[in-house]
């Protein structure tokens, strides 16, 4: 099952407006869409390592310009949607992000880039608290460029020998995965809330 998954990410990864998908999905990820780019930008490396680099500059611009519109939000918008983030499981991470930028400022969006809290809550946070906007610009560059350059260049490096093995235990990641997802909610549901 997974197996042909992988093989049909593979191909869609080759497809003409591919370039074009990965750069909305950039843009959208950086604001308001939970999926990361790097879904589509693993499997473009894989399928054609000769253009991983231009894969990676374009999800690094994509990705900022979006990172910019969350600023905007954050700047703009905030209050109105505070009261929605409140009642979302982002709002402990905006928590989270608030501290960080209270604590290091720039280097709270530098590491946001390589972070597991969804780079959008920072974009949004670092709008709401009016983070000077050139600093937050060069972060999210350096972050964001570092963390999609490097995901482009080791699967480029991989090439075919590394697109063989994953292919070959494809059903087995997949299916620890969704194991995975099961055991997190159910850790999740168990928790004490509050």
């Amino acid at each position: 099952m997974f197996q042909k998954l992988y093989d049909k990410a593979l191909l869609w990864s080759k497809h003409e407006y591919a370039p074009k998908y990965l750069c909305a999905l950039s843009f959208a990820e950086s604001s308001f869409f939970p999926v990361p780019p790097d879904v589509m930008l693993a499997p473009m490396a894989l399928a054609q390592p000769d253009k991983a680099l231009r894969f990676a500059l374009l999800t690094t611009i994509a990705s900022v310009l979006g990172g910019v519109f969350g600023y905007g939000i954050g700047y703009f918008l905030f209050d109105s949607i505070e009261p929605w983030l409140q009642t979302t499981h982002y709002w402990d991470s905006y928590l989270t992000a608030k501290s960080w930028f209270e604590n290091w400022g720039f280097w709270a969006v530098f590491v946001a880039g390589f972070s597991p809290i969804p780079y959008k809550v920072f974009t949004i946070a670092a709008g709401a608290m009016s983070m000077v906007f050139l600093p937050f610009v060069l972060a999210s560059v350096i972050g964001r460029g570092g963390r999609f350059f490097l995901v482009a260049m080791l699967l480029a490096a991989g090439g075919e020998k590394l697109e063989s093995k994953l292919r070959e235990y494809m059903d087995r990641v997949g299916w620890a995965t969704v194991a995975l997802v099961i055991i997190g909610a159910g850790i999740y549901k168990f928790l004490p809330q509050g």
